[in-house]
């Protein structure tokens, strides 16, 4: 099941007046009647997309946050990430949240738009930040914990910053994979040297499926991918944080060598959202390196139906209540069992997006009209995802921290969570 696509349809609408001209002679009174109230509903939308957005939020944590993005290996077989740690000073400009023209026509291109429209979301949105300092140098000395961050459904790796700046500012290193089974609204790589060298890139989109093609098989071969991919990606970072000679393609001034001896390997943990949850779940079973797993609102539909038994590490899933729906929760169902550690909590009020950067950057007006926010605040439920996140990772990793503080969140035990399900 696609993320909800509302999100950017203001975009959309919008502007669609300034690249569709009407010829308003030929309309007869009553239509333009009718017309005119809609374009000045459209122009009060177009002003609401400038003056009503909000910022993405700063971490909490007592740590500077540091961004970089991170490429190993030649063709769509490698590797590609943003990663978040924790860092020296903020002593750098803020990231780039979309930093290429090319995810918004792969934003318009999941929407099944014209890539007009994804000009004019590069237009809207190409120059807003994230609060994390670029390239700055990481803060050595201290190991950290791992967590591997797997994307949804039309998404790609930067737009979770909210939960990687975050988890960040708490001691963790955060890499959000890019993936490249055509689930992404876009990807790129590099074919050779001389492509990296030049900046040529080879960009993949977001795959249709045909009409002929079965759902279900598509998926669990996208989500094994998807899973082969956060292992992929973990085996590089160990490697560098052994001290590895490692190249990164991507030629942005940082240097990975400041990441030995800074990776705790028996830390480490997976989370994702969406399809990326259901990555979460295939990751816990196919690499026990993985020692936990956190679901933000997991679709289940792309597994096989018995994964649950061989999945052995903690998992907790944290849900909305505006996505869950039966089927998928009667999958989720099947993994507790007495024997093994699961927990589960849906925030009240919440929507599909509250895990996403897009519930902040929609402002309060149209993110409740276009379904990117819930009925709670968006940093209300941004930080229970965090500090729930927090708890449940310090009790499975052996963290020494002050994470246990939140434990009754994991519980469910706050006003904003039902402890378990909504159905």
């Amino acid at each position: 099941m696609a993320q909800p696509k509302l999100h950017v349809l203001f975009c959309l609408c919008s502007c669609f007046t300034l690249v569709h001209p009407f010829d308003w002679w030929d309309i007869n009174s009553i239509s333009q009647v009718a017309l005119s109230a809609w374009i000045n509903k459209t122009q009060s939308l177009m002003a609401a997309a400038h003056f009503d957005q909000t910022k993405i939020p700063k971490g909490s944590g007592p740590y500077p946050v540091g961004c970089t993005d991170l490429m190993f290996n030649y063709s769509d077989e490698g590797t590609f990430l943003r990663l978040y740690y924790p860092a020296q000073q903020e002593d750098h400009h803020d990231t780039l949240w979309i930093p290429n023209k090319e995810y918004f026509w792969g934003l318009s291109k999941f929407l099944r738009t014209n890539q007009v429209f994804g000009n004019i979301l590069s237009l809207l949105f190409g120059s807003m930040t994230t609060p994390a300092s670029w390239i700055s140098s990481v803060r050595t000395g201290e190991k950290y914990p791992l967590i591997i961050f797997s994307h949804g459904l039309g998404a790609f790796r930067t737009i979770y910053s909210a939960i990687g700046v975050d988890l960040a500012s708490y001691g963790f290193i955060v890499a959000a994979v890019e993936h490249r089974d055509g689930s992404a609204a876009a990807t790129y790589y590099f074919n050779n040297q001389c492509d990296a060298e030049v900046g040529n890139r080879s960009w993949l989109y977001f795959k249709t499926l045909k009409q002929d093609e079965d759902e279900k098989t598509t998926r669990n071969e996208q989500v094994r991918r998807r899973a082969k991919e956060c292992s992929r990606a973990l085996t590089w970072i160990l490697d560098i944080g052994q001290g590895k000679p490692v190249k990164n393609l991507l030629n942005i001034g940082f240097d990975v060598g400041q990441l030995k001896d800074s990776i705790d390997r028996n830390k480490i943990a997976v989370v994702g959202h969406s399809f990326g949850g259901g990555t979460v779940i295939q990751a816990l079973s196919d690499d026990l390196r993985f020692r936990c797993g956190i679901a933000l609102d997991a679709w289940m539909f792309p597994l096989d139906d018995t994964i649950h038994t061989r999945v052995p590490q903690p998992l907790f899933f944290i849900n909305s209540v505006q996505f869950q729906y039966p089927a998928n929760m009667r999958k989720m169902k099947k993994f507790f069992s007495p024997d093994k550690e699961r927990k589960m909590i849906t925030i009240k009020g919440s929507v599909h997006q509250n895990f996403a950067d897009f519930t902040f950057v929609t402002g309060k007006i149209l993110g409740r009209l276009l379904t990117t926010k819930g009925k709670i605040d968006s940093y209300v439920a941004m930080d229970l995802i965090n500090k729930a996140s927090l708890a449940f990772l310090q009790k499975h990793l052996g963290l020494h921290k002050d994470f246990d503080q939140w434990n009754y969140l994991v519980e469910g035990m706050d006003k904003n969570l039902i402890p378990g399900p909504n159905i």
